[in-house]
């Protein structure tokens, strides 16, 4: 039974992967700075940081695979130090010290319009330094480049009732649910050891923004509606307010990459998703439910 290390297991979309990975049969570890705060897992929790190699090398001894889910330091601009690139060296060079490592990264699909429409974000820089820190390293390496995740409607775009959208989405993109793409990395990390790939995940489904957003207030049965606001306003709060600027790049991309459907090769070897953004809506609203019931019931 293989053993995998996840580093980055509690947020939106590394709470998913853990959980199908455990769901497979893995012997599976979780990786936090903060252990004592981590809860909801079947799996044992150790204390790691990706800028402390003595915890790394601790954390990895003994480990068939690592996942990884990095973050960007947002908030430090290009210069800071970020998980996505420096903490990635450090995971490397552990790797290395310790045979039989491979190495999963989750990327995205998006970072790829870089370059189009005389378009640039830093952010977009530190993702393809994180992919060629990957590819050269020497070791086995899977890397993930996930269209927008359906999780996007219950967290960054979800206030209270309202779906949140800004700007014009332009071009269809193929949302995956963070349970299909879980289950898609399980079955990756199955493959032989030595084995390397990357794989663009995709959902069943092509949808614009404005298109997926107007699926999933009419699937839920919540009481739910949507909010849309021109990009505009955004800008000029960006000229003052530096941290709106992020905002805007992102929704800029996510808005205007023209993506294709590119998933045939990652749906033959890794299966296909199941989820449909309607039946992810109805799930949502059913855990909502479960859980103000259960806070009733506290």
């Amino acid at each position: 039974m293989k053993r995998v290390l996840v580093i980055g297991a509690t947020g939106m979309l590394g709470r998913p992967v853990a959980r199908q990975l455990i769901a497979a049969g893995y012997d599976v570890t979780i990786a936090s700075r903060n252990p004592e705060k981590v809860a909801g897992f079947d799996a044992p929790v150790v204390k790691a940081d990706l800028f402390d190699i003595e915890s790394l090398r601790k954390a990895f001894e003994g480990q068939d695979e690592i996942y990884l889910n990095l973050s960007v330091n947002r908030g430090g601009g290009p210069d800071a130090p970020h998980q996505e690139s420096d903490g990635l060296r450090n995971a490397i060079a552990v790797a290395k010290e310790q045979q039989g490592i491979r190495i999963s990264l989750i990327s995205s699909l998006v970072q790829n319009y870089q370059g189009m429409n005389g378009f640039h974000w830093w952010e977009f820089d530190v993702k393809r330094e994180a992919i060629r820190l990957l590819r050269d390293s020497g070791l086995p390496y899977f890397i993930f480049y996930p269209s927008s995740f359906m999780e996007n409607f219950t967290h960054e775009q979800r206030q209270g009732k309202k779906i949140m959208l800004a700007g014009k989405s332009r071009a269809k993109m193929w949302f995956i649910a963070g349970d299909d793409y879980g289950r898609m990395v399980a079955k990756a990390m199955a493959l032989p050891a030595g084995v390397s790939g990357e794989y663009i995940v995709q959902g069943p489904e092509g949808f614009t923004y404005d298109e997926a957003a107007k699926v999933y207030v009419e699937s839920s049965p919540e009481d739910l509606r949507i909010s849309h606001a021109p990009l505009w306003p955004l800008r000029l709060a960006s000229i003052f307010k530096p941290s709106m600027r992020d905002l805007v790049k992102i929704l800029v991309a996510l808005n205007n990459y023209p993506e294709q459907f590119d998933s045939e090769k990652t749906w033959n070897e890794l299966g296909r998703p199941q989820i449909t953004l309607a039946d992810f809506a109805r799930a949502a609203a059913s855990r909502n439910a479960d859980d103000a019931n259960n806070a009733a019931n506290v």
